[in-house]
């Protein structure tokens, strides 16, 4: 009799472990946004901190509230552009040497030697691999996305690029290294108001951080980082936006394809006047054509979220 009640109590303590544990599971992985058929969970919110705090370790200065809601944006962002590419691919993946190729861009952009010390670094942050393929695989495609749709509408004038180079050699090459904060505003009254929100959030929090919370440009996820850009490859309005400035200064917004860009200098520097004039042109044709594609990109993003269903729990 009494090994019966003692298995009777058992069994009662085993199925109310159980239901504990799938409740206190439940507190700590919620969906918290359906975006069409797709979920955001708490638990990958946190991964997406993670994540960003993995590209970026500035970011873990900001407040907790602060990270959830980068993270959150960062993710029904990517969730979108998933949704939307696989309306024309089967399934998310890239050719594996491109792959490759664009992983080693990202660790070569945290000072590490190779794809081991990358994975390595990665596990410090509690991130797979995978992930990051992942992340990148759908960053690529939904290029390739926009590639496809705009290429035909963007405009080159290789004659003018061609003077531009001409001009700019004939001084020497003046080099910028930049980082930016994209931002869209219709309302041409509120700019200098939101310009003054975002000013002071990089001097409380870091450019970075600013570039996090507010660039709508690809470039955000990398704290807004451009790396270094000639001269000669910027239009007339920004350099002249950039001339008096000296290093970590920032420019006012800059309005340029239909949106508000603020760059900072984080660096100048003079390359001697020794140049391949072919080459210089197609890089240039090449930075003046991404300029474009990103903007129709954003153009297409927006348009395409209008008609996402997105609800939040």
């Amino acid at each position: 009799m009494k090994a019966k009640n003692y298995l009777k109590y058992f069994f009662v303590i085993l199925v109310l472990n159980f239901f504990l544990t799938q409740y206190s599971y439940s507190l700590e992985n919620k969906i918290i946004i359906k975006i069409e058929n797709e979920i955001v969970t708490t638990l990958d919110i946190e991964n997406e901190i993670n994540y960003l705090l993995a590209l970026n370790p500035t970011f873990n200065s900001l407040k907790k509230e602060r990270k959830k809601f980068i993270a959150t944006n960062s993710l029904v962002k990517e969730k979108i552009k998933r949704i939307e590419i696989l309306k024309y691919i089967e399934e998310i993946n890239l050719d594996q040497n491109f792959l490759q190729t664009l992983i080693q861009d990202r660790y070569s952009r945290l000072n590490l030697k190779n794809k081991d010390e990358f994975i390595n670094y990665l596990k410090t942050y509690d991130i797979n691999i995978k992930t990051i393929e992942n992340k990148i695989s759908i960053e690529a495609l939904w290029n390739q996305l926009i590639y496809q749709k705009y290429f035909s509408k963007v405009k080159i004038d290789r004659n003018d690029l061609e003077k531009e180079i001409e001009k700019v050699f004939k001084k020497g090459e003046k080099n910028y290294l930049l980082s930016e904060i994209v931002f869209e505003e219709k309302n041409k009254k509120k700019v200098e108001q939101k310009y003054l929100k975002i000013k002071n959030e990089i001097q409380n929090e870091g450019f970075e951080n600013a570039a996090l919370i507010y660039s709508v440009s690809e470039s955000a996820s990398v704290g807004g980082k451009l790396g270094w850009v000639k001269e000669s490859s910027l239009n007339k309005i920004v350099i002249q936006s950039l001339s008096n400035l000296k290093i970590n200064e920032i420019t006012k917004p800059i309005f340029t394809m239909n949106r508000y860009i603020i760059l900072k200098i984080d660096d100048i520097k003079f390359k001697e006047i020794k140049y391949d004039k072919d080459k210089e042109l197609k890089n240039l044709i090449k930075f003046k054509t991404n300029e474009q594609l990103n903007q129709y990109s954003n153009i297409y993003f927006n348009k395409i979220k209008k008609n996402t269903k997105i609800h939040e729990f």
